[in-house]
């Protein structure tokens, strides 16, 4: 099977460190023969809002279409961001708001609380920026963006195998060290596009 990965940056800056590692991710993995497609938060132009919830449907940017299309191409998915606040950034959050809707992520039992998960058959990596010491993180605040996007998110719409890989203290922290956070994604990217092309 052919290695097709999703990568989003969802940093809403132009630059960053996350588009650092979504560059070494995609590079390492196309040097063994993966497919990408990427999308980078900074170019997508929407309505974050989900204003009705799921009472009524917003008819859906030309960036959210695309965004879903590469959800459903791939097999394997990678993000790319920081966290803020103890969580991803709220335009982020908007895209999933907007596009993990019934009938695309999820389809609820008519009778019961349980529901389907329909992205089942993909997996994913997160690459997770902070500067806040990973340790603190957890100490502090139990790995709370870790937990929001493996847990409501990724689980809930049977998206797994997934692992977070989480960096800080970005600030303060000399280049060397940062090299180092790169070459970790170069080959988490390499070793997946090996291990999906087996797969």
């Amino acid at each position: 099977m052919a290695a097709r990965i999703f990568i989003w940056v969802g940093h809403p800056r132009e630059t960053s460190l996350s588009h650092g590692m979504a560059d070494a991710y995609q590079k390492a993995a196309e040097a063994e023969g993966a497919e990408t497609r990427r999308m980078n938060l900074h170019e997508m132009d929407f309505d974050p809002d989900l204003t009705e919830g799921y009472h009524a449907r917003k008819t859906l940017e030309p960036c959210l279409e695309e965004w879903r299309e590469n959800i459903m191409w791939a097999n394997h998915l990678v993000w790319a961001y920081p966290q803020w606040w103890g969580g991803m950034p709220a335009k982020m959050k908007g895209v999933i708001d907007r596009c993990f809707l019934p009938g695309f992520a999820m389809a609820y039992h008519e009778k019961g609380p349980w529901w389907d998960r329909l992205l089942a058959g993909r997996s994913a990596d997160v690459f997770m920026t902070s500067d806040a010491p990973v340790f603190w993180d957890a100490l502090s605040y139990r790995r709370a963006a870790k937990n929001q996007v493996e847990r409501p998110v990724f689980n809930f719409a049977g998206i797994k195998p997934f692992r977070t890989f989480q960096f800080g203290p970005v600030k303060g922290t000399p280049q060397e060290k940062i090299d180092t956070w790169l070459a970790k994604a170069s080959r988490r990217g390499a070793a997946m596009g090996r291990k999906l092309a087996k797969a």
